[in-house]
Formats: structure tokens, C-alpha cells, sequence
């Protein structure tokens, strides 16, 4: 990971830490993402959320296949989960979100935790 990278993830993780300060765990993915979203814009880091992303299997393309919940400057991905506990299929979407957008860092964050770094994953391509 590039200096950049890592700086910038940095960032994205100091947000999402402010965001779970305010809030807490224990509500649904969508409050989080929101409230993450606006956290991400009051510092200034360009994020896209949301966005609809194609698939190519063999000679087609599957439009829509997937919307990772932010993709970060030109790297990063950032998947948001709220649940008990994060599984080995969390761990594969994000990887399966890395191959398939040629980015090289994926944060998976679960708001459910008590403390979000028990809850934070990062991959690295």
C-alpha cells in the first residue's frame, strides 16, 4: 500500500470511528452509511456511494451486479455492515468488490461493535 493509500484510509477509518462514537452500534446499515457518507463530505475526502457496478462473465456484461457502499479516491473500497458478527462471506464480497474494480484497499467496517476496530477488516490487494 502506497503512502497515499494508507493516509487516505486512515482518514476513511478516523471517520467511520467519529461516526460510531456519535451513534453507537445497534442500528440499521443504512443510519450508518448516511450519517458516514456526510462524515466523509464535512472532511473533505471524495467519496462515490453507491454505485452500480458491471460484472463481465465470459461475452457478456451483468449490469448492476453489485454497489459497494463507498468507493474512495481512486483505490478504495468501503463495505458497512451492521450485524452480531462479521463471517467468512463479508470477508468475500469485499475481496470479489476488489477484483472486480481493480482497487487495491478494502475496508469492511461493523457498526454492530462495541468498539469499531474490532469490527474494522482491511484487505489489500
Amino acid at each position: 500500500m502506497n503512502e497515499n493509500e494508507n493516509t487516505l484510509t486512515g482518514a476513511v477509518i478516523g471517520a467511520a470511528i467519529e461516526v460510531h462514537k456519535e451513534l453507537g452500534p445497534g442500528l440499521l446499515e443504512s443510519a450508518y452509511q448516511r450519517a458516514l457518507a456526510h462524515e466523509l463530505t464535512l472532511r473533505g475526502i471524495p467519496f462515490e456511494e453507491q454505485k452500480n457496478c458491471p460484472v463481465r462473465y465470459k461475452d457478456i456484461v451483468i449490469e448492476n451486479a453489485y454497489r459497494p457502499d463507498f468507493l474512495i479516491g481512486e483505490n478504495i473500497i468501503v463495505e458497512i455492515k451492521a450485524v452480531d458478527t462479521l463471517a467468512e462471506v463479508h470477508n468475500a464480497q469485499v475481496l470479489t468488490y476488489l477484483k472486480f474494480t481493480n482497487r487495491r484497499v478494502g475496508l469492511l467496517l461493523n457498526f454492530n461493535s462495541t468498539i469499531l476496530v474490532n469490527g474494522l477488516r482491511r484487505f489489500i490487494k
